[in-house]
């Protein structure tokens, strides 16, 4: 990784800006509304401290674990987004950047890239679902994404289609074509490497969603998909646990998506194996809590029942620490390692797993424990009111 090499994610996300069109970049960034969950997400981690110790520390230290029925080299797996557009190679190249990391990947019903290729780079690869469709086509898809050999199924249930941004939402097109291009050419230019880097690889953006498709018709566009999920009823438990069944029961199964202590016995009622703490990296509702807020105490309702995930604001391998003290199996990152892929690639990638994984190990170190799966709440200083629960 000769001079792409980067010492934090922050820096990453700084290249990443630079070299992006700035519509790109504003995708990338998202967030809802004002902004305050999107803030959250990465402000509450700031909160924890750390007390660490300074004799008797460990020269080893085990980072692996399992996670939804595979076994990892480091607690982090990579969360499913969206068209990963932003590097010729998308969602394959994370694919392949997770594999070398020895670790998992999740892979969007709304990604760029196929179920197939991106089995085939990773073959510890979680297919991820949103509620998109009747019954007969999301039995459909789930069974397409079974035979290409997916690991398990994440079904995320929390949007709630809250548009608007106080900072403006970045122009978009539906899709691209040359005269979409000839438009875009002024804001291309301004950025020209990575147009560059899609003209040498032959490709333009896909702006399509492959994974859509059950019957091999023609992928629709993101937004047209956007569009039938907007048409689609909301699921109901029944719907989670009718979709449980239709995956197989001896099959993982995850529920994306918690943030109250409610929905999580729900969902292990309905037959979820794992739930991801997640408020979409605080694209959703805006004002919803950072998932480690809401942690502590979904991991005393549910944790002994299911393995628990957590998804949001994860900038660093300390954050990963203070994540599973709180009671979380493995964390799930999404714009950490986009920023990697958009500043560098696949190679990208694969610095922000090295930088969390050193992150990590030096924790464990610092606080005298030998292995992730030693840390506990004791670990960290949590202040008063930092926790968030729903009042009943």
């Amino acid at each position: 990784m000769a001079g792409v090499w980067f010492e934090s994610v922050a820096e990453a996300q700084r290249r990443a800006r630079k070299r992006l069109p700035k519509s790109v970049y504003g995708a990338l960034v998202a967030g809802s509304e004002a902004g305050v969950t999107l803030e959250d997400n990465v402000d509450a981690f700031r909160e924890l401290e750390f007390l660490p110790h300074v004799c008797d520390l460990p020269f080893e230290k085990d980072l692996t674990t399992t996670v939804m029925g595979q076994e990892i080299s480091m607690p982090v797996i990579v969360s499913p987004t969206g068209v990963q557009a932003v590097n010729p190679e998308g969602e394959v190249a994370v694919a392949r950047a997770a594999k070398n990391a020895g670790t998992a990947m999740g892979l969007s019903s709304f990604a760029s890239r196929a179920i197939e290729d991106v089995v085939e780079a990773n073959d510890k690869t979680f297919f991820q679902m949103y509620w998109v469709g009747d019954r007969e086509t999301l039995a459909a898809r789930a069974e397409r994404a079974k035979k290409a050999g997916a690991k398990g199924l994440i079904v995320t249930l929390d949007w709630s289609f809250s548009h608007g941004r106080d900072w403006g939402s970045p122009s978009i097109p539906e899709k691209m074509d040359w005269k979409t291009i000839l438009k875009y050419i002024p804001e291309g230019a301004m950025r020209p490497r990575w147009g560059i880097e899609f003209l040498r690889s032959g490709k333009i953006p896909d702006l399509t969603v492959p994974n859509i498709p059950t019957r091999g018709e023609q992928p629709p566009t993101f937004f047209g998909a956007y569009g039938e999920w907007m048409f689609t009823p909301p699921a109901t438990w029944a719907d989670v646990a009718w979709l449980r069944e239709q995956w197989g029961t001896e099959l993982p199964f995850c529920v994306k998506g918690i943030t109250r202590v409610d929905d999580a016995k729900r969902a292990v009622d309905a037959g979820a194996t794992a739930i991801q703490v997640s408020n979409h990296g605080g694209n959703n509702l805006d004002s919803t809590p950072a998932p480690i807020r809401v942690l502590p105490g979904i991991v005393e309702a549910v944790g002994r029942d299911v393995e628990v995930i957590l998804d949001g604001g994860i900038r660093r391998g300390s954050d990963v620490v203070k994540a599973l003290a709180l009671g979380a199996r493995a964390v799930a990152i999404g714009r950490a390692y986009l920023w990697g892929l958009a500043a560098a690639g696949q190679p990208g990638v694969e610095n922000v797993f090295e930088i969390l994984r050193s992150g990590v190990g030096s924790g464990l170190m610092g606080l005298g424990r030998s292995s992730v799966h030693d840390l506990v709440p004791e670990d960290l200083i949590i202040p008063p009111n930092f926790t968030r629960q729903a009042v009943h």
